[in-house]
């Protein structure tokens, strides 16, 4: 005898998104991020005022699809702003010594909330509105770039990408940042927008990022994220891009 009544499969509980990031306004500087295309892969970005001179902002990209990516990137956010506020809000820190802290615990969260292991290179960094400072770590990530009135430095991996061992740790290292300068940071998918025509089989890579921020003209954050991701979209054909593209700055102006 067969059941007029059939059973049905549970709804799928409802995804969580991150919060969306609304930047914090800093004294005598500009920070935005910019991103085009459809969200994805795991790109993510965040700021959050951590002390009334302090303003911890990052940029991270988590292996894998979005949608199967939303937990952990939640997870990743709430101890970026959490404990990233409890440690950096403390009087008299040690700021390298909080950024490895902060880092080690959100490696340990992509960890216990990773069926598997989710690769996760991070720049994470604490800018000092009074001093025009900049304490980082670069986990595996793409280089930032540091323009001032020297050129353009790279400010190169310290550690290996977050979410692979327990125990990994990264250097932060502290770097001024002079009036006028600007740091840029960018994903990799920014670095891997294949070329067409004459530079089909290329990347826009590195340098092309670099050629670009060597000639912007000194602006807003926000315009220019706009003109790198502009330029690699342009270098691409303007083809639809299958990987995120997000580009993040902070600019120094007084």
């Amino acid at each position: 005898m067969h059941s007029l009544f059939h059973s049905r499969d549970p709804e799928p509980a409802p995804t969580v998104e991150p919060v969306p990031t609304i930047f914090p306004k800093i004294e005598g500087a500009d920070i935005a991020a910019v991103f085009v295309g459809k969200r994805v892969a795991g790109d993510f970005y965040d700021s959050v005022r951590v002390s009334p001179e302090r303003i911890l902002f990052g940029l991270l990209d988590v292996a894998g699809r979005r949608e199967d990516n939303n937990a952990i990137l939640n997870a990743a956010q709430n101890v970026f702003r959490n404990f990233g506020t409890e440690l950096f809000s403390r009087p008299d820190i040690n700021e390298s010594e909080a950024m490895t802290e902060l880092n080690l615990r959100i490696n340990r969260t992509l960890i216990e909330n990773s069926s598997g292991v989710h690769s996760c290179p991070a720049f994470i960094a604490c800018y000092h509105e009074r001093f025009g400072t900049l304490c980082y770590t670069n986990a595996g990530h793409t280089p930032g770039l540091l323009r001032d009135s020297s050129g353009i430095a790279e400010l190169a991996s310290t550690g290996l990408p977050l979410g692979l061992f327990s125990h990994a740790t990264s250097d932060a290292p502290t770097v001024g940042m002079e009036k006028g300068a600007a740091l840029l940071l960018v994903s990799r998918g920014v670095i891997s927008c294949e070329g067409h025509h004459e530079t089909s089989g290329q990347e826009f890579g590195l340098e092309g990022v670099k050629r670009l921020f060597q000639v912007a003209p000194v602006g807003g954050a926000q315009v220019l994220c706009t003109a790198v991701l502009n330029a690699a979209g342009a270098f691409g054909g303007n083809a639809p891009a299958c990987d995120d593209r997000t580009a993040l700055a902070l600019v120094r102006m007084a």
